[in-house]
């Protein structure tokens, strides 16, 4: 895998569920927190799914002009930071939406930024973070776009609050 490439679970082109408005939707392959009751266990290991240049993946994604944006999904996305942000930076070039589904919680990936700077800049470049592993006794059909109750919704002016109190 080169830097200019992300390891895949997979891959939906159109989702209404993934985040607001029509999504196009990357599963990234590789996740640590392998939470009971995941919805995606096949995304778990590290060494499974398969590489795609980013490159690729935003050809594709443009493709289809009524997208509003993309979702980084998992796996865990924040495991492949770096190559993401470079994705990010296209999608918002073409002035689209980005949300990311994180198992882990904001201030955490904030301590976790400080050894690999990428985290932060995903995260400065994220419009919706969806924070906080799965758990199955917080299960909760009738939320949007979580799981799980304990799982917050973070729009970039709430993540800029949260970072002045950190």
């Amino acid at each position: 895998m080169t830097a200019h490439q992300l390891r895949l679970s997979g891959v939906v082109e159109e989702s209404i569920v993934d985040g607001p408005g029509l999504r196009f939707v990357i599963f990234t392959q590789g996740c640590p927190h392998q939470c009971p009751g995941c919805h995606n266990p096949k995304t778990h290991p590290f060494t499974g799914g398969f590489c795609m240049d980013i490159e690729t993946i935003f050809e594709q994604f443009q493709e289809n002009p009524l997208l509003d944006g993309i979702t980084f999904s998992g796996g865990e996305p924040f495991m492949q930071a770096a190559p993401l942000v470079q994705l990010a930076k296209k999608i918002h070039s073409i002035k689209k939406h980005i949300t990311i589904y994180t198992g882990y919680v904001f201030e955490n990936l904030l301590k976790m930024s400080k050894q690999n700077r990428a985290i932060i800049d995903l995260l400065t470049i994220t419009d919706l973070l969806i924070d906080g592993p799965f758990l199955l006794s917080q299960k909760n059909l009738e939320l949007s776009f979580r799981g799980s109750a304990n799982q917050r919704l973070l729009d970039q002016q709430e993540m800029q609050k949260l970072i002045q109190q950190c």
